[in-house]
């Protein structure tokens, strides 16, 4: 009976793995760096400790004491890529995009994106652990799918958000297409009932004829904004968006603009009173072209010692590698952000 029930375990256990998906393979010891590769970067604090987690196998995942000196952890945080990934979307291996992280009522939720490069056919898939130093997170399963030729958006890019007055979750995210997209989540962390997703950002306003043509995508379309991160400061919700190009090393174009509202529904309007709909944004940064050739994808935190802005940037003097900025956020009397140097 002993070994009967021996041989179910292992079988289910096996069964399961299969399931699952690939186990990913990953380096054999950390390492220190004082300037880290990332793409999509995003961080957290938990104790003395700041976690970030960027795109990567798996996810990337390093951690700091300091934000300064970085340690680059061997193992991915999905060791395992959950097998209703790669069946829901086409052409998905290991390779996740562009995580955000967030803490909301004592459990820390984990947003990640599966597609392909210039594709729609894409997932939002999440994760959950009591602490950020879990060595095992549970899967959540997909918090929102888009398909090639039924939506006209594009399930990548999440961003967890927590409204204030309310302390509901809501999900923003997107690239190209018909732009920036918001939904409200329910209490497990999922679409809420009866949820669709509403457009509150876009590049372009539809038919604007100065839009110049995609040079990465002939699927993508002409609507290059993507990368959103709502923060709320004083009386406001910031949309933080990233227009143009990344991903194409120096000839980037990346930049990040921004607009506001009163609430995280919307409509965000930038400085001039232009609503980010329609095409409107206010820049915050952009390449110098002496560090950066570009720079994007950002997320905005409070740790304590003032808001601090992070991105990835494309080296003007390494042939375009991406590396972490990290950059204080200053306020104007009239509430807008800019950024000091680094």
């Amino acid at each position: 009976m002993r070994r009967t029930l021996l041989t179910l375990i292992v079988a289910t256990l096996a069964s399961t793995a299969l399931a699952q998906g690939p186990r990913q393979r990953f380096r054999r010891e950390a390492f220190e760096t004082d300037r880290p590769m990332v793409h999509d970067p995003v961080m957290a604090k938990e104790g003395d400790t700041y976690y970030l987690f960027s795109t990567g196998m798996g996810i990337q995942q390093m951690t700091s004491k300091d934000r300064k000196t970085w340690t680059v952890l061997p193992q991915p945080v999905m060791t395992v890529i959950p097998g209703w990934t790669t069946d829901s979307v086409a052409g998905f291996g290991s390779h996740v995009w562009a995580p955000d992280v967030i803490r909301w009522r004592g459990r820390w939720w984990l947003a990640y994106s599966c597609s392909t490069f210039g594709r729609n056919g894409s997932a939002i898939g999440l994760l959950s652990a009591r602490s950020l130093g879990a060595n095992m997170w549970k899967d959540e399963g997909c918090l929102v799918c888009s398909r090639e030729h039924r939506d006209n958006w594009n399930a990548i890019d999440p961003n967890l958000v927590i409204d204030a007055a309310t302390d509901t979750p809501w999900l923003v995210w997107g690239s190209f297409w018909d732009g920036i997209q918001l939904a409200r989540l329910d209490s497990t962390m999922h679409l809420a009932q009866g949820e669709r997703p509403r457009t509150i950002a876009r590049r372009h306003r539809p038919g604007d004829p100065s839009a110049a043509e995609n040079p990465t995508s002939r699927f993508a379309g002409r609507n290059a904004i993507e990368a959103p991160f709502i923060y709320r400061h004083g009386d406001f919700y910031y949309l933080f968006v990233s227009w143009d190009y990344c991903c194409r090393g120096a000839k980037s174009n990346y930049r990040v603009a921004v607009g506001r509202s009163r609430t995280i529904e919307g409509p965000y309007l930038d400085r001039e009173g232009r609503d980010m709909q329609q095409g409107g944004g206010t820049l915050v940064l952009e390449g110098d072209k002496r560090e950066w050739e570009a720079a994007g994808h950002c997320a905005v935190y409070d740790f304590g010692d003032g808001d601090t802005f992070i991105c990835h940037g494309y080296s003007a003097t390494q042939n375009g590698a991406a590396f972490l900025i990290q950059r204080p956020v200053s306020w104007s009397a009239d509430g807008w952000p800019s950024l000091s140097a680094d």
